[in-house]
């Protein structure tokens, strides 16, 4: 639920920024931008990656590139399922779309890490010394930490 909660802050955020920037891109109230912010969050969650996977062969010869298309398409089908939002044109969601993914993965750096610090990953138990008959993958914590 937490992870949700973040995924919709990362997104209004992120669709405030793209409606700001890009000019074929309205919302209404700020109801329907949380809204439509909360119903993107689960189009991507959900859909995305089962039309990435009907994709996949565009997506191997675009080299990845065709997911900006599928981007677009998911903001324009969350367009038109909310009343309020609106986007002019494919072209203005193939743009809002890229703006979107790059104002996200900067957002998603800075706001990840916050939740990330409020896990205890103190866990010294599982960090006993072993024997050295088999190779430990783990990162080593060491014993002033625990």
């Amino acid at each position: 639920m937490k992870k949700l909660m973040i995924k919709i802050l990362v997104n209004s955020l992120a669709l405030v920024i793209v409606s700001n920037t890009i000019a074929g891109i309205k919302f209404d109230s700020i109801f329907t931008l949380v809204f439509a912010s909360f119903l993107l969050g689960l189009v991507n969650s959900f859909l995305r990656p089962l039309l990435i996977i009907l994709t996949l062969p565009f997506n191997i010869m675009s080299l990845g590139l065709f997911t900006l298309v599928i981007n677009a398409f998911l903001l324009l089908l969350v367009s038109g399922l909310v009343s309020g939002f609106t986007i002019i044109s494919f072209w203005h969601a193939f743009w809002a779309a890229l703006f979107f993914s790059i104002v996200s993965f900067i957002l998603n750096i800075f706001i990840t890490p916050i939740a990330q610090d409020s896990k205890n990953f103190n866990n010294c138990s599982r960090h006993r010394k072993l024997d050295n008959d088999f190779i430990d993958i783990e990162a080593k914590i060491k014993d002033e930490d625990c």
